[in-house]
């Protein structure tokens, strides 16, 4: 088969009444564009007729991939299977509900020209619910700026375009493809914004809502910890637990003094202190066990795995 320029990734979940229009859109937006593509439409588990469309546009334009998934494993694992079988030197993800112009598709491939390795998308004029969507979101997209040092207006929307090598060694699972272009950068990888249009949803339901930013937050905690602390866990709970201990300490000794200099009663005087001099010294010594337990999972995760801890972008050498 024949290098492909680009791959478009596009997952689905019960989205027959877009299926069709999408497919029209995107096909007329690649027109202008040189070089070959494909479209890899991935079926994440739809109920409705989805899977039966996608087939018969695959029939007549062999452009076209359809991966179907056994059921509904959400979005980030429908992104993951679309990267997994797109074998485009450049990739385009975006969502199926029509709410992404395909229209715009050709910036990102001109963004993307420049050199960078990621382009993201910025919804500047939203026009989904401004409580259930648009709060949190903005509250999330200015928490993970400030946590990844990334100056980036927007990481929840799924128009990205990547180049192939940088999300091909990515490991997906959650809710973290919204927070590809935070673990991309810890590679590396040079990241540009541009803006986008919010276009509103014309058919379906969507399947977002109020109840993910709790999803959403605990993911934030947990990239955090991936692209700082992965690799030295023991920095992270040691430093707590030092800190307690050293706290538990400075208390004990203090009632230690109380007790054998002033002769005082440390249990009537000062029990609630004595209490919190014993909570904060095993507090402390537990933080402490669970760096270093972290550090022999770390150890024992990249060396198995054999995965680097760097990210080489290339090598040159002299030859004599």
């Amino acid at each position: 088969m024949a290098d492909i320029n680009y791959s478009i990734v596009v997952p689905l979940y019960n989205e027959q009444d877009n299926v069709l229009p999408l497919y029209s859109r995107i096909v007329e937006a690649m027109t202008g564009v040189n070089g070959t593509y494909e479209i890899v439409f991935v079926d994440d588990g739809s109920r409705d007729n989805t899977f039966k469309i996608l087939s018969d546009i695959s029939a007549v334009d062999s452009r076209i991939t359809v991966v179907r998934l056994r059921k509904n494993f959400g979005q980030t694992a429908g992104l993951k299977a679309g990267f997994d079988f797109a074998q485009g030197e450049v990739i385009i993800s975006m969502d199926g509900d029509l709410q992404h112009d395909p229209a715009e598709i050709p910036a990102f491939i001109a963004k993307i020209s420049q050199g960078y390795d990621i382009v993201s998308g910025w919804r500047l004029e939203r026009h989904d619910a401004w409580l259930t969507r648009q709060l949190p979101s903005r509250a999330a997209n200015w928490l993970m700026a400030r946590l990844c040092s990334l100056d980036l207006h927007d990481f929840g929307t799924t128009f990205k375009a990547y180049r192939r090598e940088t999300i091909k060694d990515l490991q997906l699972y959650g809710e973290l493809h919204r927070f590809i272009p935070a673990l991309a950068s810890w590679s590396g990888a040079s990241i540009a914004e541009i803006p986008i249009k919010n276009l509103s949803r014309q058919s379906g339901k969507s399947n977002y809502g109020l109840s993910r930013t709790l999803t959403v937050a605990l993911d934030l905690i947990c990239i955090k910890f991936l692209l700082d602390y992965s690799t030295k866990p023991l920095q992270l709970f040691g430093s707590w637990g030092l800190l307690s201990t050293g706290a538990g300490g400075l208390a004990a000794v203090f009632l230690l003094f109380r007790k054998f200099v002033s002769h005082v009663d440390v249990m009537t005087e000062h029990g609630p202190l004595l209490f919190a001099a014993v909570l904060l010294i095993v507090c402390g010594i537990q933080l402490i066990s669970l760096g270093l337990v972290g550090e022999v999972l770390a150890r024992t995760y990249y060396e198995s795995q054999r995965k680097p801890i760097y990210s080489v972008r290339e090598v040159k050498r002299f030859h004599t």
